[in-house]
């Protein structure tokens, strides 16, 4: 189905269907004659090659990566995390899949009750606007589809560890860089790439990037919150 969509800021034009259809539903917004983004999904051509994945999977996946490829154009760029808000700021905890990145923002949830709400629990879109990052909730949520269509500016991002206790330190070098670059969506246009990695490099000269070790327990949110937030009291 063609419909124009309101996505991180921008218009998006986009003729889908199924999940990626019903998950866009919320974004929807009036006729563009001019959209700035038109996501054009390329799993009928491709899918053979993923005989494993159903259509409609393909289909939600194939949108996403079109959109967050020529979100770049617009200063803008997906990281796999799960995006919490409280008090109108934006805290991003990113890992690899199954670490616990879902279940580190739940405890937030539960520490700030209705000061806190999930802004998109897998891979929001983040973009510089005159000199700001935000991140903002788009229909491509994981398998919960837990997103909200609000902009918040960007407090900090966490790389998120499975740890007995609960610690949180300062993280830069070459390996948070190559730890964040396996988060986002890498196209494999060379000059898309390019855009891509400079992106990467003003984002981690703007927005404070931590360590976060952690279990499971409800005082992972408030270790997590004071050094994030540079407040004392939750």
């Amino acid at each position: 189905m063609c419909n124009y969509y309101k996505i991180a800021g921008l218009t998006v034009k986009m003729d889908t269907y199924g999940t990626a259809e019903e998950r866009a539903r919320k974004y929807i917004c009036g006729d563009c004659e001019t959209p700035d983004i038109v996501v054009v999904s390329k799993w009928e051509k491709n899918k053979k090659l993923l005989p494993q994945i159903s259509d409609d999977l393909g289909e939600y996946l194939s949108t996403g990566s079109d959109f967050y490829r020529q979100l770049l154009d617009f200063n803008g760029m997906m990281l796999h995390a799960s995006a919490v808000a409280v008090d109108g700021r934006a805290y991003l905890f990113s890992a690899d899949s199954g670490t616990g990145k879902s279940t580190h923002t739940a405890l937030w949830l539960q520490l700030f009750g209705d000061r806190a709400f999930i802004l998109n629990d897998d891979k929001p879109a983040l973009r510089l606007e005159n000199g700001v990052w935000y991140a903002y909730g788009t229909p491509w949520s994981g398998k919960h589809d837990i997103s909200a269509d609000i902009r918040l500016p960007v407090a900090g991002i966490a790389m998120l560890e499975r740890a007995e206790k609960n610690s949180i330190e300062p993280f830069g070098g070459f390996e948070v860089i190559q730890r964040l670059f396996k988060q986002l969506n890498r196209p494999m246009d060379v000059d898309c790439r390019e855009k891509l990695l400079e992106l990467l490099d003003r984002l981690l000269s703007d927005v404070p990037v931590w360590r976060l070790r952690c279990n499971t327990s409800p005082d992972a949110a408030r270790v997590a919150y004071k050094s994030m937030s540079g407040k004392e009291d939750v």
